[in-house]
């Protein structure tokens, strides 16, 4: 029972304290709401306060700042204003300076309408004036205006022809005073250095015999001997009475050499019949074949002119058999090529342009009995075939007048062939031909009016021509000169140049009794 009793007051006591920590707990609680609402309420009296002094603090900023902008944008108004009034000031000015100009244009123009009508009349008087004295003019003259100027006319052309004539004889006599001395000079230099063979091989091979009784083992028996030769070589066997020798007559320089080599092989051996001929030309025509590929070959190295078509070369090897005039080309062709590459390099100009143009000129000449038409055409087509320069192939069209040289090195080709065709001892003319280009050069002199005489002489190199005084003046001669020498350059055919001179001569004779 106490026990219960214990218990109940325990939980009486337990109850109680938990209805007063209640009690007590809730005040506690509601003193702190109410502390905190109190300092909630001074917070937002403070975040207003500072609120409302901030917005007033902004507003008198923007209000600062739209007073700073007003003041900017009234001095900007300002300036424009006073910069528009200065506009304004300028554009008058200048509209008063062109009015005032207007008025000096428009003062000008009636000056000048009233002086062109002045200068029109004064015109018209002179018209007036000039038909009467023209009309007064050919009264006294007895002429009428057009043929006073035809009389006008013809005594200035007189004038020019002679003032022209002048001019010719002044220029030609500068040109000569300064083309002359170095033209020589490059000229002799290059002669002085190219030393060349000046003897003329023969055109006819003469073989000698042992004896004469070789010429009967040679034509065989009923001739089939001499007959087997000249089918094999395409070469005439000519044996007649003289005496231990037998001549060998033929277009073809080759075939010749090739029938030299073998008759001589078989007179040194003794054993001739058909068959010992067949094989001694075959042998013969192979070592003509190596004869010419090294004489090619010799020339390009002599010359150093490298780089040819090995075809080209063979050609050049061919021209060791081929004359002009008596002249072997061969030689002539490297003459050629060491006088242009001498006078290229006294000009400055491309020396191996020159040498190699040189070189090959005469190219044509090694296939000219083979194929139709002049060396010089033969000889381009066979450069333009073997893929040689444009200048080289002009060069070799140009060397004999067929055209116009274009470059230096042609002019330079043109007058190293002139010059070893030229020079004594080079070439050999028939006396025929010689005697007809005589003839025919004084002809060309004699036909042209006031010439009196003409006299070709130094083998053809030179004319002089005698003309009538009183026909021809000095400045006439002139003229007469050069067209003599066009001519002869369009007429004639020869090797070199030739030069013209005319004489005039006045004589006053008077005898004394």
């Amino acid at each position: 029972m106490e026990s219960i009793q214990l218990i109940l007051v325990i939980l009486v006591t337990a109850l109680g304290s938990l209805v007063a920590g209640y009690f007590i707990r809730k005040n506690i609680a509601e003193g702190k709401i109410a502390s905190a609402e109190v300092q909630a309420k001074k917070i937002l009296e403070e975040a207003e306060k500072d609120a409302e002094g901030k917005k007033r603090e902004a507003i008198v900023m923007a209000k600062e700042e739209v007073l700073k902008l007003r003041n900017e944008m009234e001095k900007e108004i300002r300036d424009r204003r006073n910069e528009l009034q200065r506009l304004e000031r300028r554009l008058l000015q200048k509209e008063e300076t062109l009015d005032r100009k207007m008025d000096s244009i428009e003062k000008k123009e009636e000056s000048l309408s009233r002086k062109e009508v002045e200068i029109e009349n004064s015109k018209a008087e002179l018209n007036n004036v000039l038909q009467r004295q023209l009309a007064e003019l050919e009264r006294i003259s007895g002429l009428s205006s057009e043929e006073a100027r035809q009389i006008l006319l013809n005594d200035i052309e007189k004038d020019l022809q002679h003032d022209m004539a002048l001019m010719i004889k002044d220029y030609e006599n500068r040109a000569k005073e300064e083309a002359e001395k170095r033209a020589r000079d490059i000229i002799s230099s290059a002669i002085q250095r190219c030393a060349a063979d000046h003897v003329a091989e023969a055109t006819v091979a003469v073989i000698p015999l042992p004896n004469d009784e070789m010429k009967g083992r040679i034509i065989g028996r009923e001739g089939r001997n001499i007959r087997a030769f000249e089918t094999l070589t395409g070469i005439d066997l000519i044996i007649d009475d003289t005496p231990e020798a037998v001549i060998l007559s033929g277009f073809d320089p080759i075939r010749r050499e090739v029938a030299r080599l073998a008759l001589e092989r078989l007179i040194s051996d003794g054993r001739i019949h058909p068959a010992r001929i067949e094989e001694m030309v075959e042998k013969a025509q192979k070592d003509v074949e190596v004869q010419i590929r090294e004489a090619g070959e010799q020339a390009t190295f002599e010359t150093g002119v490298h780089g040819l078509h090995p075809e080209l070369v063979k050609l050049l090897g061919r021209l060791k058999f081929r004359t002009s005039y008596g002249q072997n080309v061969l030689k002539h062709s490297i003459e050629v090529c060491h006088l242009a590459g001498l006078m290229a390099a006294e000009l400055g100009i491309d020396v191996k342009l020159a040498k190699r143009a040189g070189l090959l000129h005469d190219i044509g000449k090694a296939v000219d009995h083979e194929v139709e038409g002049p060396h010089v055409a033969i000889g381009v087509n066979l450069c333009q075939k073997y893929k040689e320069s444009p200048e080289v192939i002009h060069a070799i069209a140009a060397h004999h007048g067929d055209e116009e040289p274009k470059t230096i090195e042609a002019v330079l080709v043109q007058a190293a062939d002139a010059i070893s065709a030229a020079r004594p001892g080079a070439r050999r003319e028939t006396l025929e031909s010689y005697i007809k280009r005589l003839q025919k050069l004084e002809e060309i002199a004699s036909d042209f009016e006031g010439v009196d005489k003409s006299f070709a002489i130094q083998a053809g190199r030179e004319i002089r021509i005698m003309v009538k005084p009183d026909k021809v003046d000095d400045l006439a001669a002139v003229r007469l000169v050069r067209d003599i020498a066009k001519r002869i350059e369009n007429e004639l055919d020869y090797p070199g140049q030739i030069k013209v001179v005319i004489i005039r001569e006045t004589r006053h004779v008077e005898y004394a009794k």
